[in-house]
C-alpha cells in the first residue's frame, strides 16, 4: 500500500510517499511544494492543488495522512494554513484517496513514544525507520514522512486488533 503524508502550509507544503508491505516501510519519494509570498492567497492555493495533483498522478497513493492544525497564537497564520489544508483535502478527495488526520502529538507518540518529543527526535526516528543516510530536508518533508509513518503504524495496529 502506498501512503502519502502531507504537512500543510501556505509557503511550504511537505510531502512524502511511503510503501508499506507487511511490516516493511519503504520511502519512495519526498519533497516540498513552495509558493511565492508575492502571489495572492488564491493563486498559492491553486498552485498547491495543482502540484499535489501531479504528485498523486505520479505516485498513485491509496491513502493519505494529513497533519491536523494546531495553533495557539497567530490567528492569521492559522486561517491561511487552514485554507491550504482545505485545498489539500479537496484535491485528495477528488482523487478518491482515503484521508486520515493526525495531530502533532499523535505523530510524536507514534514515532518516539513521547508526546513532547522535539523536532530533531522525530526526524531522527524518520531517518532510522526508513533507513535513510540522512534526515530528509527540508523539515517539512521530514514531517510529512513522519505523518505517513504514523498512519502506517496506526493501520498496522488496527489490523492486529481486527485479526483477534
Amino acid at each position: 500500500m502506498k501512503i502519502i503524508g502531507i504537512d500543510p502550509g501556505t509557503a511550504t507544503v511537505g510531502w512524502g510517499v511511503i510503501e508499506v508491505i507487511g511490516s516493511k516501510i519503504t520511502p519512495l519519494a519526498f519533497g516540498h511544494i513552495s509558493t511565492s509570498k508575492e502571489l495572492p492567497l488564491e493563486k498559492r492555493l491553486e498552485e498547491i492543488a495543482s502540484d499535489l495533483e501531479h504528485l498523486l498522478q505520479l505516485y498513485v497513493p491509496e491513502e493519505a495522512s494529513v497533519e491536523e492544525l494546531f495553533f495557539s497564537n497567530n490567528q492569521k497564520t492559522a486561517i491561511s494554513v487552514g485554507q491550504a489544508r482545505g485545498a489539500i483535502l479537496l484535491t485528495l478527495e477528488k482523487f478518491g484517496i482515503t484521508i486520515a488526520g493526525y495531530t502533532p502529538l499523535q505523530v510524536k507518540q507514534a514515532l518516539t513514544n513521547y508526546g513532547k518529543a522535539d523536532k530533531l527526535q522525530v526526524q531522527t526516528m524518520v531517518k532510522a525507520i526508513l533507513k535513510l543516510k540522512e534526515i530528509p530536508k527540508p523539515d517539512d518533508a521530514a514531517d510529512a514522512l513522519a505523518i505517513a509513518i504514523c498512519h502506517a503504524n496506526r493501520r498496522r495496529m488496527e489490523n492486529i486488533k481486527n485479526s483477534k
